[in-house]
Protein backbone atom coordinates (compact mmCIF):
# COMPACT_ATOMS: atom_id res chain seq x y z
CA UNK A 1 0.00 0.00 0.00
CA UNK A 2 1.44 3.34 -1.10
CA UNK A 3 2.07 6.28 1.21
CA UNK A 4 -0.60 8.99 0.93
CA UNK A 5 -0.06 12.64 1.74
CA UNK A 6 -2.25 14.13 4.45
CA UNK A 7 -5.38 15.86 3.20
CA UNK A 8 -4.35 19.44 4.05
CA UNK A 9 -1.36 19.41 1.65
CA UNK A 10 -2.58 16.93 -0.96
CA UNK A 11 -3.85 19.57 -3.37
CA UNK A 12 -1.44 22.40 -2.53
CA UNK A 13 0.58 23.87 -5.38
CA UNK A 14 3.82 25.84 -4.91
CA UNK A 15 3.68 29.63 -5.01
CA UNK A 16 4.05 30.56 -8.67
CA UNK A 17 5.56 33.96 -9.49
CA UNK A 18 5.58 35.09 -13.08
CA UNK A 19 8.08 32.98 -15.00
CA UNK A 20 10.30 34.12 -17.83
CA UNK A 21 12.79 36.86 -18.52
CA UNK A 22 11.42 40.38 -18.66
CA UNK A 23 13.53 43.54 -19.00
CA UNK A 24 11.01 45.33 -16.74
CA UNK A 25 9.83 43.49 -13.62
CA UNK A 26 7.01 45.56 -12.19
CA UNK A 27 4.99 42.68 -10.76
CA UNK A 28 6.36 42.07 -7.24
CA UNK A 29 6.47 45.56 -5.65
CA UNK A 30 10.25 45.38 -5.30
CA UNK A 31 12.38 48.49 -5.01
CA UNK A 32 14.10 49.80 -8.13
CA UNK A 33 17.15 50.63 -5.98
CA UNK A 34 19.64 47.76 -6.01
CA UNK A 35 22.24 48.32 -3.30
CA UNK A 36 24.72 46.25 -5.30
CA UNK A 37 24.31 48.43 -8.42
CA UNK A 38 25.53 52.02 -8.23
CA UNK A 39 23.78 52.96 -11.48
CA UNK A 40 20.36 52.19 -10.01
CA UNK A 41 20.79 55.24 -7.75
CA UNK A 42 20.72 58.85 -8.98
CA UNK A 43 24.04 60.72 -8.68
CA UNK A 44 23.00 62.64 -5.57
CA UNK A 45 22.36 59.40 -3.66
CA UNK A 46 25.48 57.52 -4.70
CA UNK A 47 27.66 58.80 -1.82
CA UNK A 48 25.03 57.51 0.64
CA UNK A 49 24.90 54.20 -1.18
CA UNK A 50 28.72 53.99 -1.08
CA UNK A 51 28.78 54.59 2.69
CA UNK A 52 26.16 51.91 3.21
CA UNK A 53 28.06 49.42 1.06
CA UNK A 54 31.16 50.06 3.15
CA UNK A 55 29.12 49.15 6.25
CA UNK A 56 27.81 46.05 4.47
CA UNK A 57 31.33 44.91 3.55
CA UNK A 58 32.61 45.49 7.08
CA UNK A 59 29.76 43.47 8.54
CA UNK A 60 30.15 40.65 6.01
CA UNK A 61 33.90 40.50 6.61
CA UNK A 62 33.20 39.90 10.30
CA UNK A 63 30.88 36.94 9.66
CA UNK A 64 32.17 33.57 10.89
CA UNK A 65 30.91 31.23 8.17
CA UNK A 66 31.61 28.10 10.23
CA UNK A 67 29.48 29.27 13.16
CA UNK A 68 25.75 29.45 13.60
CA UNK A 69 24.36 33.00 13.49
CA UNK A 70 23.29 34.93 16.58
CA UNK A 71 19.99 33.22 17.50
CA UNK A 72 18.69 36.43 19.06
CA UNK A 73 19.68 38.72 16.13
CA UNK A 74 20.87 41.15 18.78
CA UNK A 75 22.63 43.74 16.63
CA UNK A 76 19.98 43.53 13.91
CA UNK A 77 17.12 44.03 16.37
CA UNK A 78 18.96 46.94 17.98
CA UNK A 79 19.33 48.58 14.56
CA UNK A 80 15.63 48.06 13.86
CA UNK A 81 14.77 49.44 17.29
CA UNK A 82 16.80 52.59 16.66
CA UNK A 83 15.44 53.05 13.14
CA UNK A 84 11.76 52.73 14.09
CA UNK A 85 11.91 54.03 17.69
CA UNK A 86 10.51 50.93 19.38
CA UNK A 87 11.92 49.08 22.42
CA UNK A 88 14.24 46.30 21.35
CA UNK A 89 12.50 43.87 23.71
CA UNK A 90 9.36 44.20 21.53
CA UNK A 91 11.15 43.08 18.34
CA UNK A 92 11.39 39.60 16.80
CA UNK A 93 13.36 39.07 13.58
CA UNK A 94 12.24 36.55 10.99
CA UNK A 95 13.21 34.95 7.70
CA UNK A 96 10.92 37.33 5.86
CA UNK A 97 7.48 38.33 7.09
CA UNK A 98 6.20 35.02 5.73
CA UNK A 99 7.99 33.08 8.46
CA UNK A 100 6.45 35.32 11.09
CA UNK A 101 2.95 34.94 9.61
CA UNK A 102 3.42 31.15 9.66
CA UNK A 103 4.55 31.26 13.30
CA UNK A 104 1.55 33.35 14.28
CA UNK A 105 -0.89 31.00 12.54
CA UNK A 106 0.87 27.79 13.52
CA UNK A 107 1.90 28.54 17.10
CA UNK A 108 -0.11 31.40 18.59
CA UNK A 109 -3.44 29.90 17.53
CA UNK A 110 -4.92 26.50 18.37
CA UNK A 111 -6.02 24.09 15.64
CA UNK A 112 -9.52 25.04 14.52
CA UNK A 113 -9.28 28.66 15.67
CA UNK A 114 -11.03 31.18 13.45
CA UNK A 115 -9.03 33.72 11.47
CA UNK A 116 -10.68 36.74 9.87
CA UNK A 117 -9.13 38.49 6.88
CA UNK A 118 -10.37 41.58 5.01
CA UNK A 119 -10.59 40.67 1.35
CA UNK A 120 -9.01 41.39 -1.02
CA UNK A 121 -5.73 41.20 0.87
CA UNK A 122 -2.39 39.38 0.90
CA UNK A 123 -3.18 35.76 0.00
CA UNK A 124 -0.60 34.22 2.34
CA UNK A 125 -2.74 34.95 5.40
CA UNK A 126 -5.36 32.50 4.20
CA UNK A 127 -2.72 30.09 2.92
CA UNK A 128 -1.06 29.72 6.31
CA UNK A 129 -4.45 29.62 7.98
CA UNK A 130 -5.41 26.60 5.90
CA UNK A 131 -2.00 24.97 6.28
CA UNK A 132 -2.25 25.06 10.06
CA UNK A 133 -5.86 23.85 10.03
CA UNK A 134 -7.47 27.09 11.12
CA UNK A 135 -10.90 28.26 9.95
CA UNK A 136 -10.56 31.10 7.45
CA UNK A 137 -13.41 33.63 7.50
CA UNK A 138 -13.02 36.32 4.82
CA UNK A 139 -14.83 39.64 5.30
CA UNK A 140 -15.50 41.37 1.99
CA UNK A 141 -14.54 45.01 1.61
CA UNK A 142 -16.90 47.55 0.05
CA UNK A 143 -17.00 47.91 -3.76
CA UNK A 144 -14.60 50.86 -3.45
CA UNK A 145 -12.24 48.50 -1.50
CA UNK A 146 -12.42 50.60 1.67
CA UNK A 147 -12.65 49.12 5.18
CA UNK A 148 -15.47 49.96 7.56
CA UNK A 149 -13.71 49.38 10.90
CA UNK A 150 -16.94 48.96 12.87
CA UNK A 151 -18.29 46.40 10.40
CA UNK A 152 -14.99 44.50 10.30
CA UNK A 153 -14.76 44.38 14.10
CA UNK A 154 -18.40 43.27 14.35
CA UNK A 155 -17.76 40.47 11.86
CA UNK A 156 -14.69 39.29 13.79
CA UNK A 157 -16.68 39.39 17.04
CA UNK A 158 -19.57 37.48 15.46
CA UNK A 159 -17.16 34.78 14.24
CA UNK A 160 -15.45 34.67 17.67
CA UNK A 161 -12.17 35.12 15.81
CA UNK A 162 -8.95 34.05 17.43
CA UNK A 163 -7.11 36.44 15.11
CA UNK A 164 -7.77 39.25 12.67
CA UNK A 165 -5.02 39.75 10.09
CA UNK A 166 -4.84 42.55 7.51
CA UNK A 167 -2.24 44.60 5.67
CA UNK A 168 -2.09 48.37 6.13
CA UNK A 169 -1.45 49.94 3.66
CA UNK A 170 -3.19 47.12 1.86
CA UNK A 171 -1.64 44.83 -0.71
CA UNK A 172 -3.23 44.81 -3.29
CA UNK A 173 -5.63 47.78 -2.96
CA UNK A 174 -2.89 50.31 -2.05
CA UNK A 175 -5.22 51.99 0.49
CA UNK A 176 -4.37 52.91 4.09
CA UNK A 177 -6.69 52.64 7.08
CA UNK A 178 -6.01 55.62 9.38
CA UNK A 179 -4.36 54.82 12.69
CA UNK A 180 -7.38 55.98 14.68
CA UNK A 181 -9.54 53.47 12.79
CA UNK A 182 -7.11 50.64 13.53
CA UNK A 183 -7.30 51.64 17.19
CA UNK A 184 -11.10 51.41 17.04
CA UNK A 185 -10.77 47.83 15.81
CA UNK A 186 -8.32 46.94 18.57
CA UNK A 187 -10.51 48.46 21.25
CA UNK A 188 -13.54 46.56 19.97
CA UNK A 189 -11.66 43.23 19.99
CA UNK A 190 -9.72 43.04 23.28
CA UNK A 191 -9.80 39.22 23.26
CA UNK A 192 -8.71 38.82 19.62
CA UNK A 193 -5.14 38.83 18.34
CA UNK A 194 -4.93 41.67 15.79
CA UNK A 195 -2.06 41.42 13.29
CA UNK A 196 -1.38 44.55 11.23
CA UNK A 197 1.05 43.96 8.39
CA UNK A 198 2.81 47.28 7.72
CA UNK A 199 5.01 46.08 4.86
CA UNK A 200 4.25 49.30 2.93
CA UNK A 201 3.96 51.76 5.79
CA UNK A 202 7.14 53.67 4.82
CA UNK A 203 4.99 55.08 2.01
CA UNK A 204 2.27 56.24 4.45
CA UNK A 205 4.26 56.69 7.68
CA UNK A 206 1.89 58.88 9.67
CA UNK A 207 -0.55 55.97 10.11
CA UNK A 208 1.84 53.43 11.64
CA UNK A 209 0.82 51.55 14.78
CA UNK A 210 4.43 50.87 15.82
CA UNK A 211 4.48 53.55 18.49
CA UNK A 212 1.31 52.17 20.08
CA UNK A 213 2.30 48.52 20.41
CA UNK A 214 2.92 48.89 24.15
CA UNK A 215 -0.69 50.00 24.68
CA UNK A 216 -2.30 46.83 23.28
CA UNK A 217 -1.32 43.36 24.43
CA UNK A 218 -3.31 41.84 21.53
CA UNK A 219 -1.44 43.72 18.77
CA UNK A 220 1.33 42.48 16.47
CA UNK A 221 2.79 44.80 13.82
CA UNK A 222 4.72 43.18 10.98
CA UNK A 223 7.46 44.94 9.02
CA UNK A 224 9.56 43.92 6.03
CA UNK A 225 12.87 44.96 4.48
CA UNK A 226 11.70 43.90 1.00
CA UNK A 227 9.91 47.08 -0.11
CA UNK A 228 11.17 50.56 0.83
CA UNK A 229 14.53 49.22 2.05
CA UNK A 230 15.15 47.33 -1.19
CA UNK A 231 16.30 44.09 0.46
CA UNK A 232 13.88 41.53 -0.99
CA UNK A 233 16.86 39.30 -1.82
CA UNK A 234 17.91 38.73 1.80
CA UNK A 235 14.46 37.71 3.18
CA UNK A 236 14.19 39.73 6.35
CA UNK A 237 11.13 40.72 8.35
CA UNK A 238 10.19 41.78 11.86
CA UNK A 239 7.30 41.41 14.30
CA UNK A 240 6.76 44.09 16.93
CA UNK A 241 4.52 43.16 19.86
CA UNK A 242 4.12 43.40 23.61
CA UNK A 243 6.62 41.47 25.67
CA UNK A 244 4.43 38.39 26.39
CA UNK A 245 3.73 37.84 22.67
CA UNK A 246 7.35 38.61 21.79
CA UNK A 247 8.58 36.01 24.28
CA UNK A 248 6.23 33.45 22.74
CA UNK A 249 7.39 34.23 19.19
CA UNK A 250 11.03 34.00 20.15
CA UNK A 251 10.34 30.68 21.91
CA UNK A 252 8.61 29.03 18.94
CA UNK A 253 10.84 30.26 16.12
CA UNK A 254 13.74 28.14 14.86
CA UNK A 255 16.92 28.72 16.93
CA UNK A 256 18.90 30.26 14.04
CA UNK A 257 16.10 31.46 11.80
CA UNK A 258 17.89 34.50 10.30
CA UNK A 259 21.19 33.64 8.67
CA UNK A 260 24.36 35.57 9.45
CA UNK A 261 24.60 37.19 6.02
CA UNK A 262 21.06 38.59 6.19
CA UNK A 263 21.74 39.87 9.69
CA UNK A 264 24.93 41.58 8.54
CA UNK A 265 23.37 43.28 5.51
CA UNK A 266 20.13 44.19 7.29
CA UNK A 267 21.96 45.78 10.21
CA UNK A 268 24.12 47.88 7.87
CA UNK A 269 21.12 49.18 5.91
CA UNK A 270 18.97 49.88 8.96
CA UNK A 271 21.84 51.92 10.41
CA UNK A 272 22.04 53.95 7.18
CA UNK A 273 19.11 56.20 8.00
CA UNK A 274 19.84 58.83 5.36
CA UNK A 275 19.83 56.26 2.55
CA UNK A 276 16.65 54.64 3.91
CA UNK A 277 14.93 58.01 4.02
CA UNK A 278 16.09 58.89 0.51
CA UNK A 279 14.81 55.64 -0.97
CA UNK A 280 11.40 56.00 0.68
CA UNK A 281 11.02 59.59 -0.58
CA UNK A 282 12.19 58.68 -4.07
CA UNK A 283 9.75 55.77 -4.30
CA UNK A 284 6.89 58.04 -3.18
CA UNK A 285 7.87 60.47 -5.96
CA UNK A 286 7.95 57.55 -8.40
CA UNK A 287 4.49 56.46 -7.29
CA UNK A 288 3.12 59.98 -7.80
CA UNK A 289 4.57 60.13 -11.31
CA UNK A 290 3.06 56.77 -12.25
CA UNK A 291 -0.24 57.67 -10.58
CA UNK A 292 -0.52 60.85 -12.65
CA UNK A 293 0.27 58.95 -15.84
CA UNK A 294 -2.36 56.31 -15.11
CA UNK A 295 -4.97 58.92 -14.26
CA UNK A 296 -4.30 60.54 -17.65
CA UNK A 297 -4.82 57.10 -19.20
CA UNK A 298 -8.11 56.74 -17.30
CA UNK A 299 -9.45 59.89 -18.96
CA UNK A 300 -8.71 58.67 -22.50
CA UNK A 301 -9.01 54.85 -22.45
CA UNK A 302 -12.35 53.13 -21.89
CA UNK A 303 -10.71 49.86 -20.81
CA UNK A 304 -9.44 51.57 -17.65
CA UNK A 305 -12.37 51.75 -15.22
CA UNK A 306 -10.69 53.00 -12.06
CA UNK A 307 -7.28 53.97 -10.68
CA UNK A 308 -7.05 53.93 -6.89
CA UNK A 309 -5.14 56.72 -5.08
CA UNK A 310 -2.11 54.83 -3.80
CA UNK A 311 -0.36 55.03 -0.46
CA UNK A 312 2.16 52.30 -1.41
CA UNK A 313 4.83 51.79 -4.07
CA UNK A 314 2.34 50.38 -6.58
CA UNK A 315 -0.90 51.42 -8.28
CA UNK A 316 -4.06 49.31 -8.35
CA UNK A 317 -6.14 49.53 -11.53
CA UNK A 318 -9.54 48.06 -12.37
CA UNK A 319 -10.04 46.91 -15.96
CA UNK A 320 -12.20 44.32 -17.72
CA UNK A 321 -9.28 43.75 -20.08
CA UNK A 322 -6.78 42.69 -17.40
CA UNK A 323 -5.91 39.39 -19.15
CA UNK A 324 -5.32 41.01 -22.52
CA UNK A 325 -3.37 43.98 -21.16
CA UNK A 326 -1.15 41.78 -19.00
CA UNK A 327 -0.40 39.46 -21.93
CA UNK A 328 0.35 42.33 -24.30
CA UNK A 329 2.62 44.01 -21.75
CA UNK A 330 4.57 40.76 -21.44
CA UNK A 331 4.98 40.80 -25.22
CA UNK A 332 6.49 44.26 -24.72
CA UNK A 333 8.91 42.83 -22.15
CA UNK A 334 7.06 44.16 -19.09
CA UNK A 335 5.78 41.97 -16.26
CA UNK A 336 2.92 43.27 -14.09
CA UNK A 337 0.61 41.44 -11.68
CA UNK A 338 -2.89 40.47 -12.80
CA UNK A 339 -5.41 39.85 -10.03
CA UNK A 340 -8.77 38.93 -11.49
CA UNK A 341 -10.18 42.07 -13.08
CA UNK A 342 -7.39 44.23 -11.68
CA UNK A 343 -3.78 45.07 -12.46
CA UNK A 344 -1.18 45.86 -9.82
CA UNK A 345 1.62 48.00 -11.26
CA UNK A 346 4.83 48.57 -9.31
CA UNK A 347 6.32 52.06 -9.42
CA UNK A 348 9.89 51.77 -10.68
CA UNK A 349 12.64 54.08 -11.84
CA UNK A 350 11.79 57.09 -13.98
CA UNK A 351 12.81 55.17 -17.10
CA UNK A 352 10.75 52.13 -16.07
CA UNK A 353 7.66 54.21 -15.34
CA UNK A 354 7.92 55.99 -18.69
CA UNK A 355 8.37 52.67 -20.53
CA UNK A 356 5.34 51.20 -18.75
CA UNK A 357 3.14 54.19 -19.52
CA UNK A 358 4.27 54.22 -23.15
CA UNK A 359 3.40 50.53 -23.47
CA UNK A 360 0.02 51.04 -21.82
CA UNK A 361 -0.88 53.82 -24.24
CA UNK A 362 -0.04 51.37 -27.00
CA UNK A 363 -1.96 48.29 -25.81
CA UNK A 364 -4.95 49.73 -23.90
CA UNK A 365 -8.04 50.70 -25.85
Amino acid sequence: MAYTLCKKVRTLVPYQPIEGEFPLRLDANESCFDLNCEKSFPPEARPLRKQTMERVRENLNAVAYNRYPDPFCTGLREAFSARFHVPVQQVTAGNGSDELISLICGCLLEKGARVVTAEPDFSMYRFYGSLFELENHPWQKAPDLSIDPAALAAFAKEKQAGALIFSNPCNPTSLTLPRQEVQRILQALPDTLVVVDEAYMEFSPDESMLGLVGEYDNLIVLKTCSKALGLAGIRLGFAVSGEPVTRALQAVKSPYNVNALSQAVGKAVLESSQLCDFCARALIDSRRFLQKGLEDLLLKKTQIERVWPSQTNFIFVKTPAADSICRQLQNEGIAVRKMGGYLRLTAGSEQENKALLQALWKVVR
